[in-house]
């Protein structure tokens, strides 16, 4: 039987508090192999040039709230057995990672590729962005971890290319017991995450890819390579690409992949080339 698949188009930007996560993920989706998958649209509150307000912890709680609740109508209304999300900010993830638990009847496995576990909050850094792994546990905040119906099993996360983990991160982890790996270890070889897949018996998996898994000085459309803004390269991943390929690939031969999402893209030329189109009088006549 056919399995049904659908792409989602979420550019939300409030849980980064970015909007330029909205053009990353249109051109994401642009970007994309075109075939018959249909793209729908989750609708997303534009930016307005009004500040997000910090409510109770999180900025633009609110509307990061009603986006999701919007994605969840959507997916419902569709059914799927498969969903590709290009999104912006990571958090696009928890609804339909949280569809796929229940399609799967709790056992879905999740791969969670990033830089960052996601699962806590980071002190003085309040944005939803950081939480969806946590949400999708019943680990991070309750607000949004409720509208999570069967919270993913703990054995079967894995979290890939991590390179950055708070006390925070490590006392949930180590209370869980998930297994992790960082890029030094995937790329020399990836015998663990697939001894994992057999231990956990995936049979059904889900991807999540936040790009700043990879090395900002070889891939530049990423947070920490914004060239008019100095960051600690420490805090970003040190993935190639060609070596996030190959993972990806032998994921998709270890088990069924029914779900993959892709997130945190800022293309910088892309972004500055659009202010400079749009400051340009004849184009604006």
């Amino acid at each position: 039987m056919t399995k049904k698949t659908i792409r989602l188009l979420m550019p939300q930007w409030q849980g980064g508090n970015n909007p330029n996560y909205s053009f990353g993920a249109e051109l994401l989706a642009w970007l994309a192999p075109d075939n018959d998958q249909p793209l729908i649209h989750v609708p997303v509150q534009a930016y307005d040039g009004i500040p997000l307000e910090n409510e109770n912890g999180t900025y633009g709680r609110k509307q990061l709230l009603e986006q999701l609740e919007a994605a969840h109508h959507i997916i419902d209304a569709y059914k799927p057995d498969r969903i590709v999300m290009f999104g912006g900010d990571c958090l696009v993830e928890q609804a339909p990672f949280a569809y796929l638990n229940e399609r799967y009847k709790g056992e879905l496995g999740l791969v969670w590729m990033d830089a960052h576990s996601d699962l806590g909050r980071i002190v003085g850094y309040d944005y939803g962005h950081t939480l969806p792994l946590g949400n999708l546990m019943g680990e991070g905040d309750e607000e949004f971890a409720k509208h999570v119906k069967i919270p993913l099993n703990p054995e079967n996360v894995f979290i890939a290319g991590i390179n950055v983990q708070t006390d925070l991160d490590t006392e949930i982890i180590q209370r869980l017991g998930i297994k992790t790996a960082g890029t030094q270890e995937l790329m020399n070889g990836t015998k663990s995450i697939k001894e994992w897949i057999k231990q956990s018996n995936i049979k059904h998996l889900a991807i999540h890819l936040d790009l700043d898994v990879l090395d900002p000085k070889a891939f530049r459309s990423l947070l920490f390579a914004n060239p008019e803004t100095p960051y600690e390269f420490s805090a970003a991943g040190t993935m190639q690409m060609s070596g996030l390929l190959n993972l990806i690939k032998e994921l998709s031969e270890e088990t069924d992949v029914v779900g993959l999402g892709i997130t945190e893209h800022l293309p910088w030329d892309s972004i500055n080339l659009r202010k400079l189109l749009g400051e340009i009088p004849i184009l604006n006549k």
